[in-house]
C-alpha cells in the first residue's frame, strides 16, 4: 500500500501523516459548539492581545476564520480598535493571497470561491501579495503544532507561498499559530521547506518555540 495504510494515516513506519492528522484534527473541530467556539476565541483573543510582538507591531497580517476554525474576529477588531493596521488575505485564482486593510466588520464581503467554502475577505484596494512583507507579525491559520514549532495547514498551499516570499525577502516577522488546546502536540510531520512558527495562541495561553 506504498507505505501507508488504507485510509493514509499512518506511513511506513506507523507515523500519522499530514493527511490523516487533518482528517482527526477536523473532525474534532466539527464537533464543537457554536459557544465552545465563541468562548474559545474570547479566550483566544486576550491571550493573542497580550503578545508584546503584537502590542509593538505597528502592521499584522492576519486572517478571518471560518467553520470552526479558532476564531479571530474579536482578535480582528481589538486589533483595529487600538489603531494597529491590519491586513487580511484575498484568495487568488493560484491560491497564492493578496491582501487589504481590515477597516472593521462592514469592511468584509462574502466571497464565494469555486470549490471552496465561503470566505469573508476585505473589500478594500488591493495591495498585492507582497505587502504581506510589511507586517512586523504574521497570523497563521493552522490545524496543529508539533513541539519544534512545526505547523501543520490545511494543505492549500497558500502561507506556505506567503512564508517562502517572507523568506526570500529576508524579513523576520513573528509567525504566530492560533490552535485549540487539544491541537498543540508532541509531533508534526515536517518537510524541507517548513518554516518553523515562534510561538501558538490557544485558548489557555501562548506556546513558545526556539
Amino acid at each position: 500500500m506504498n507505505g501507508t495504510d488504507a485510509g493514509g494515516r499512518t506511513d511506513a513506519g506507523g507515523q500519522p501523516t499530514k493527511r490523516g492528522l487533518r482528517r482527526d484534527f477536523l473532525a474534532v473541530r466539527r464537533g464543537l459548539t457554536e459557544d465552545d467556539a465563541q468562548k474559545a476565541a474570547t479566550l483566544l483573543a486576550g491571550h493573542a492581545l497580550e503578545l508584546p510582538e503584537l502590542a509593538t507591531a505597528e502592521t499584522v497580517a492576519a486572517y478571518v476564520s471560518v467553520g470552526r476554525e479558532p476564531g479571530t474576529r474579536v482578535l480582528l477588531d481589538a486589533l483595529h480598535a487600538r489603531g494597529t493596521r491590519v491586513l487580511l488575505p484575498v484568495l487568488l485564482a493560484d491560491n497564492d493571497l493578496d491582501w487589504a486593510v481590515y477597516d472593521g466588520e462592514d469592511s468584509l464581503a462574502v466571497v464565494a470561491h469555486e470549490g471552496k467554502m465561503p470566505l469573508l475577505e476585505p473589500a478594500g484596494q488591493r495591495l498585492g501579495p507582497d505587502a504581506v512583507r510589511e507586517a512586523e507579525a504574521v497570523l497563521l491559520p493552522g490545524l496543529a503544532v508539533g513541539e519544534d514549532g512545526t505547523r501543520l495547514g490545511r494543505g492549500g498551499g497558500s502561507y506556505d507561498r506567503v512564508l517562502a516570499r517572507l523568506e526570500r525577502a529576508a524579513t523576520d516577522p513573528a509567525l504566530v499559530v492560533l490552535l485549540y488546546d487539544s491541537e498543540v502536540v508532541a509531533h508534526v510531520p515536517g518537510e524541507t521547506h517548513d518554516r518553523p512558527v515562534h510561538a501558538a495562541v490557544t485558548p489557555s495561553g501562548v506556546r513558545r518555540f526556539r
